[in-house]
């Protein structure tokens, strides 16, 4: 036995003595259909080994760098996958700039009617369009609209009522749209990635021919099977978002039709009174 190298040792091999019991087997390389064993003597253990020829003997080597999991999914999963990144930040901002919106534009209608409509008993129209103006939301501007149009009558009020629900509504439904189409879009895209790395995969099965194996078709497995997660990752969360997002704004349309209600009659009552 003589040493080839920093990392492998040089063995010369011989024939296999009969006799002896092998205790360790283990496989050499390529090319060798026998195997590399040790057998036991009454002396201490020797290697005896089955046929003449010369091979190197490696250490099995060190484990390699694994690399980070996030990092090798999107490298794997090609363009779809970076283009479905690019669409779930889209509809990550839609969903926080919505929410946002929301939040500033929901009050406590019922405190705010009762604001309103204690300074109108008191005759203050200009004090009540101020308490209109520094509170935000469409319920308010319904009242102030609602308080603007007193002069003409019921019929007046309730066509300014609606009027301004028409306008109001889809500033609440903004961008709504836009998550809802990602939702149904992102899992087509995951379906498309997956037809690109099924035809990456047969490519190379063209092109190697019967010489194709395991190692070469993985990479179009892997892009077939990360743009399908991928897609579905992304689909899912923007479809319950889309849900909370039209629960809200049904939330705030309920709001505006029993404020417009409310106000209309205390518009037309504070009138009434006054003719």
């Amino acid at each position: 036995m003589t040493q080839g190298g920093a990392d492998c040792v040089s063995l010369a091999l011989g024939y296999h003595l009969p006799g002896f019991q092998p205790l360790v087997c283990a496989n050499v390389r390529r090319g060798f259909p026998n195997r590399l064993c040790a057998f036991q003597t009454g002396e201490p253990r020797v290697r005896i080994y089955r046929f003449t020829t010369k091979i190197e003997l490696c250490p099995p080597p060190s484990a390699p760098y694994k690399k980070p999991m996030l990092p090798k999914l999107l490298s794997a999963g090609g363009p779809v996958v970076w283009l479905l990144l690019l669409l779930s930040a889209v509809a990550i901002a839609v969903f926080i700039e919505r929410v946002l919106h929301f939040h500033r534009a929901q009050i406590n209608s019922a405190e705010f009617l009762a604001g309103v409509r204690t300074v109108l008993k008191r005759d203050n129209v200009v004090e009540a369009l101020s308490i209109c103006d520094a509170t935000p939301g469409p319920v308010a501007r319904l009242v102030k609209n609602a308080i603007l149009s007193r002069e003409r009558g019921r019929e007046g009020v309730r066509e300014a009522l609606e009027d301004t629900g028409l306008q109001e509504v889809p500033r609440l439904e903004e961008k709504l749209n836009l998550i809802a189409t990602i939702a149904q879009i992102a899992p087509l895209l995951g379906l498309l990635g997956t037809a690109l790395g099924f035809i990456k995969m047969f490519g190379v099965m063209e092109k190697e021919g019967q010489f194709a194996h395991a190692a070469l078709l993985t990479g179009g497995v892997w892009q077939a099977l990360v743009c399908t997660a991928m897609g579905l990752a992304v689909a899912i969360p923007c479809y319950v978002g889309y849900n909370y997002l039209v629960s809200r704004v049904n939330q705030i349309v309920l709001d505006m039709e029993k404020s417009s209600n409310e106000i209309l009659n205390l518009v037309t009552g504070e009138n009434g009174r006054k003719g």
